[in-house]
């Protein structure tokens, strides 16, 4: 049912604020802070996984074993980045259908070639528009009954130009795609003139810092028109600057003694719910072998 609550927190006004993560961790405390969805970043699982950049290294193995696993870590709705699908239509019929099993709510596909880069990477390049239409079909297809939400992205922005990307967008809607995604505008004028070619379609919007588009605000973002913002990558740059600091202090003084940047023991406990598993290990204790004969 996951799709379908995502599909009511979208009915409602105002943007989704999606924060991106790589873990359970992550995830978690995605929930416990109050956000209504939480997103999985390809590029920060293929960093965290494999130590490699967003290369199309990643599996689709890999990448839905990560998923799964953080999308049953919580209880607010998923948006997982799937790349492209992993191949041609039939290949996003079986990944469709592998996250409508695991939980996931919202998917997006995209239409670069594979191996395919991060959207704010050079060198990116582009399927033909037709063969992406029929995949996101697939997709709709594949999806049943289960309210996934298809997030229909486009990369032609740089290989063609924003007017093709706009072009791409429109098919990929028309196509069946929930929302459209034409990845890494290039300007703030770049932002305006996607909100002001699609009417019908809710927009998604993807703010890395350092990244090609302008990082905005959710509240500049809704004022555009757009429905979805993702900070995909806030999470694994704030945790790697962290750590960055933490190591950096242990390898200097011999001692994490004086730093403390860290959350402590027994807040770590809370996040992954440890008094809830020592409930549960207390009502199913087993009795002493010593009292047996």
């Amino acid at each position: 049912m996951s799709g379908h609550q995502l599909r009511k927190i979208l009915e409602q006004p105002g943007i989704l604020i999606l924060p991106g993560v790589y873990d359970c961790i992550g995830a978690k405390l995605t929930e416990q802070l109050g956000f209504e969805a939480v997103f999985t970043s390809g590029f920060g699982i293929s960093g965290s996984t494999l130590g490699q950049p967003d290369y199309g290294f990643l599996t689709a193995t890999e990448m839905l074993y990560s998923v799964g696993r953080i999308a049953q870590s919580v209880n607010i709705p998923l948006v997982a980045d799937l790349d492209t699908g992993y191949g041609n239509p039939l290949n996003a019929i079986r990944t469709v259908t592998d996250v409508v099993q695991l939980g996931v709510a919202g998917i997006i596909l995209e239409d670069q070639c594979w191996p395919k880069k991060c959207g704010h990477f050079e060198g990116k390049r582009v399927i033909p528009m037709s063969e992406h239409v029929e995949k996101i079909k697939a997709a709709v297809h594949a999806r049943g009954e289960s309210g996934l939400v298809i997030i229909g992205r486009t990369d032609a922005r740089a290989p063609l130009g924003l007017e093709a990307a706009i072009r791409r967008g429109q098919a990929y809607f028309d196509a069946g795609a929930d929302v459209v995604f034409i990845e890494a505008p290039q300007s703030l004028e770049d932002l305006k003139a996607i909100a002001s070619a699609f009417e019908d379609a809710p927009l998604f919007a993807n703010m890395i810092e350092g990244g090609k588009t302008p990082c905005l605000s959710g509240k500049e973002l809704q004022e555009l028109g757009f429905k979805i913002v993702v900070y995909p990558l806030s999470g694994l740059f704030s945790a790697t600057k962290a750590m960055m600091n933490c190591l950096s202090h242990l390898k200097q003084h011999g001692t994490t003694s004086g730093f403390d940047a860290l959350v402590n023991f027994q807040e770590f406990e809370q996040i992954v719910n440890v008094p809830y598993y020592k409930q549960l290990e207390q009502q199913f204790a087993v009795p002493s072998t010593q009292d047996e004969a």
